[in-house]
């Protein structure tokens, strides 16, 4: 999180527009190049800048850049190929990790990273309606990339599985994790981070439909069912849980936090109670929308949860709660069956075909480019990132106090070497210290 009491900026407008035009589409083959890792970090400054332009309420000029050199696209075509890698390419590497000694992760997390940063710059920007109509057809490919993230929110939910458990409470304690164990629990961390994210952009894509390419509405309502989906994360909320002493946790800002009311809308919450109104009440939407039985029963169970409390908070779902109780009393008018040709994501598939029989060689070739890179290039690396995120700049933007890096406490010290890391006391820093030796000399060599 972010906030500002002074006007302070990342980047001046010259240089963000610089970063803008340069962005252009790597192969998944080019991951972890220096040239990606290049663009990752201006990617990462892009970000930085949105996010401090609209918690300042000035000129958002990194969104008005990406829509002028019509590089949106370009952005989610950069997220469909790392989450490709990701899927075929980093299980090899977990799998060939095991039989070795992982002396450094941080380029294997930056390219896990990669993706909050590409979703958290498209967050920015498709708030606004001009982002969506530039993006044209590769918003299809977004639209099903949000529904395979949510798909993987449910699916946890379901079986059971405590998002708050796997993402935070594994963080805190054990300092004899090795460095595949850290990489595999950084993977579950991110994973989640970037399922929420998804969450927020389908429901600026939902927002936005009017001005959408026709195929993405039909797709969402009808192949991919995203009203029962949404029906779903109300139900069943995974960015929401109890721990063992009772305490009600959701996960906001990007990390989980303690609520005193447990019954106040979080932004997410409410973002997610509007996609479901504009879904069912949206005329276009009720024409194309086809209710059976199942789909009627799953959308009605959402009224125990529409309280008087929610519709405090959120008035207009006064309109959601008629049709509602109309819905419960009504058959819904049939669909008009029209004669359609229906749009089919481009981008996901054409790296499919492109990479087809290749996953097994780039995930060779990844082993010394991510997995265990020269110590030259872990030191080029640092030193552009130590630059990216320059803690004289990122120390005026962040308000929450620092946290020990070993348990998570409220930290009061810090590392006297590199001056990067923080710890609650001596014990922590001695016990962490064959982890962060490594990092610590590279940092401090760049200062």
């Amino acid at each position: 999180r972010i906030t500002m009491t002074e006007s302070r900026s990342v980047l001046l407008a010259s240089e963000a527009e610089s970063f803008v035009e340069a962005l252009m589409c790597f192969d998944v083959r080019d991951i972890g190049s220096p040239r990606w890792m290049t663009q990752h970090e201006h990617i990462e400054k892009l970000n930085m800048q949105a996010v401090v332009s609209a918690s300042q309420n000035e000129d958002e000029f990194v969104k008005e850049f990406l829509i002028s050199h019509r590089k949106v696209s370009v952005l989610v075509y950069e997220l469909m190929a790392i989450e490709l890698w990701k899927s075929h390419v980093f299980p090899r590497l977990l799998k060939t990790s095991a039989d070795r000694q992982l002396d450094q992760t941080f380029p294997c997390y930056v390219v896990l990273y990669h993706e909050v940063a590409l979703a958290g710059l498209l967050e920015m920007a498709l708030y606004h309606q001009a982002a969506c109509e530039v993006a044209g057809d590769a918003m299809l490919d977004l639209s099903d990339y949000c529904y395979r993230k949510v798909a993987f929110l449910i699916s946890k939910q379901k079986k059971g599985a405590s998002m708050y458990q796997d993402t935070e409470v594994s963080a805190s304690g054990n300092a004899a994790v090795t460095g595949l164990q850290e990489l595999k629990r950084q993977n579950k961390e991110i994973q989640f981070q970037v399922a929420v994210k998804a969450v927020s952009l389908l429901c600026y894509i939902i927002d936005h439909l009017s001005s959408l390419p026709l195929g993405i509405t039909t797709r969402l309502l009808n192949t991919n069912d995203i009203i029962c989906c949404v029906v779903e994360l109300i139900e069943n909320p995974p960015w929401t849980a109890r721990t063992s002493d009772g305490h009600v946790m959701k996960f906001i800002n990007a990390k989980w936090q303690q609520t005193q009311d447990s019954m106040k809308l979080s932004k997410l919450e409410g973002q997610v109670w509007l996609a479901l109104f504009h879904l069912l009440l949206n005329s276009d939407c009720q024409r194309k929308y086809e209710f059976n039985a199942h789909r009627k029963a799953s959308v009605l169970k959402v009224r125990g949860r529409l309280t008087e409390v929610v519709v405090d908070q959120l008035p207009c779902l006064v309109d959601l709660q008629r049709y509602l109780e109309h819905l419960a009393f009504m058959e819904p008018p049939a669909v008009k069956r029209e004669v359609i040709l229906e749009q089919v994501p481009e981008i996901r598939e054409h790296l499919l075909a492109a990479n087809k029989d290749k996953w097994k060689a780039i995930a060779e070739l990844h082993v010394t480019t991510i997995l265990s890179p020269a110590k030259e290039d872990v030191k080029r690396y640092a030193e552009s990132l130590a630059e990216t995120y320059s803690l004289d700049v990122l120390e005026k933007f962040v308000c929450d106090p620092p946290k020990c890096a070993l348990c998570g406490c409220v930290a009061s010290k810090r590392c006297s070497r590199c001056q990067n890391e923080w710890y609650c006391g001596r014990e922590c820093q001695v016990k962490h210290w064959s982890k962060h030796k490594t990092a610590c000399g590279m940092m401090a060599e760049t200062k």
